[in-house]
């Protein structure tokens, strides 16, 4: 599957979000609103996807059903972030957005 117009919003972190991410697969679809959060130990970087709450449950909006796509969109999200932390440098790289090139 091709991933492509891999786009990063960072934010001022909180609770652990740094940065919203979108990608388009295969220029068929469009998924936004991937949070990307700090791992607990400090250690890089994990995705989440959208949920809507509806009284005490959480729907998923969508997500990976295959192990292979989900690794796929981590590791093109995850390069993107780490490249843009790496060029703005991490303190002041708040609100910054960088708009990326197809992977897969």
């Amino acid at each position: 599957m091709k991933i492509s117009e891999i786009n990063i919003q960072l934010i001022k972190p909180t609770n652990g979000l740094v940065a919203f991410a979108s990608v388009v697969l295969d220029g068929k679809i469009y998924l936004g609103s991937i949070g990307v959060h700090q791992r607990l130990d400090g250690a890089g970087y994990r995705l989440t996807y959208p949920t809507k709450k509806t009284g005490n449950r959480d729907f998923h909006i969508f997500h990976p059903i295959e192990k292979n796509l989900g690794q796929q969109i981590e590791q093109a999200i995850l390069s993107k972030i780490t490249a843009l932390l790496e060029k703005q440098g991490a303190g002041s790289a708040s609100g910054a957005r960088e708009d990326g090139d197809a992977i897969g």
